[in-house]
């Protein structure tokens, strides 16, 4: 991509907009302070890892689409690489079937802090 056509545009598109009344710079430096929120399932299909490679209950999803996240890690970079590519602040939902058992099994009941330290180093 021809970042040189990019900015272009984007010079443009601040002219129509001042135009409009709208002040883009003023605009992007308020959303820039606005938390995207990224979900973990958006990466693996809402399979997490504490329950081997299947999903149970209501909700209608197989987890097996081509390329999923198929550990921590794995879901890790991923954020990490989506994550540098939105701008502003950034915030990332865990749900508790991301827990790292270390191929124990653990009830969810019993789930500590100490289950989800790696995510919270990250």
């Amino acid at each position: 991509m021809d970042e040189k056509l990019v900015l272009k545009g984007y010079e443009y598109a601040k002219e129509v907009y001042a135009g409009r009344g709208i002040d883009v710079d003023a605009a992007i430096a308020a959303v820039d302070g606005v938390p995207i929120s990224m979900n973990c399932w958006q990466a693996d299909d809402v399979l997490g890892f504490d329950s081997g490679d299947s999903l149970s209950g209501g909700i209608a999803t197989t987890g097996n689409y081509p390329g999923r996240a198929r550990t921590p890690d794995e879901l890790r970079a991923d954020a990490d690489v989506a994550m540098s590519m939105i701008p502003g602040c950034k915030k990332f939902n865990l749900h508790a079937s991301y827990a790292e058992l270390g191929g124990r099994k653990v009830e969810r009941s019993e789930y500590t802090a100490e289950l989800f330290a790696a995510w919270m180093d990250w």
